[in-house]
């Protein structure tokens, strides 16, 4: 096994001492990228280790648009794309729009930016999960990066994988102030998943009360 893959490896299991000792004996590993081009430092965000994430960093990891943009560098963000301006509107090496990628992250000003700059907020990932800006801000939890998004025109009734809306999606993890903000843009309180579900039924299937509660008096 290359040390490239074990330094993958580690970081899928979480392994930070793993990762530290393959960085110690070569530090290029940092900038390291797996065979779909996807960075060390982006696998560390998918899996949610901030630890490995921010060793990667520390260690000097290079990083390009995709890669900033979840972390949330905002000054890397604006020099990329101060000499390419059409990277503000790419994708990530797996199929996530960049803006997205801020969004779903938490990065607000991030976004901002790369909107200001041409990026589409509406757009649509192209490996097939669906997932846009306002998906991953709702999924996040992200209320002021979702309150935006709204206002600067991102649909409230977007489908996308099992038939799920940002309602769905809101009621399904609890989030009682995006609920809220949906509504307040126009999201579909009738819409269902494809079993049949609406943002009720799943509420009170994962037992979020202060949702439930809400939702009947809608």
């Amino acid at each position: 096994m290359s040390t490239t893959a074990e330094l993958f490896d580690a970081i899928r299991e979480g392994d930070l001492a793993r990762v530290q000792t393959l960085l110690d004996s070569d530090g290029a590993l940092a900038s390291a990228r797996n065979e779909a081009g996807v960075s060390a430092v982006l696998t560390a965000v998918y899996r949610g280790r901030k630890d490995i994430r921010d060793l990667l960093l520390a260690r000097g990891a290079q990083l390009e648009l995709a890669d900033a943009g979840a972390v949330g560098r905002l000054e890397r963000v604006k020099e990329l794309v101060g000499n390419n301006p059409a990277l503000a509107n790419s994708f990530s090496p797996d199929g996530f729009p960049v803006v997205a990628l801020a969004a779903v992250f938490g990065h607000g000003k991030v976004a901002r930016y790369l909107k200001e700059h041409g990026a589409d907020i509406n757009a649509i990932a192209t490996n097939g999960s669906g997932y846009n800006a306002l998906t991953g801000s709702v999924t996040g939890g992200h209320n002021d990066i979702v309150k935006w998004l709204l206002e600067s025109g991102a649909d409230a009734n977007y489908r996308y994988g099992p038939g799920y809306t940002p309602l769905l999606a809101a009621a399904a993890n609890g989030h009682l102030e995006i609920v809220k903000l949906l509504i307040t843009h126009g999201a579909d309180l009738r819409a269902t998943s494809n079993d049949g579900k609406s943002a009720l039924a799943i509420a009170e299937e994962r037992k979020h009360l202060a949702i439930v509660e809400f939702l009947k008096t809608r």
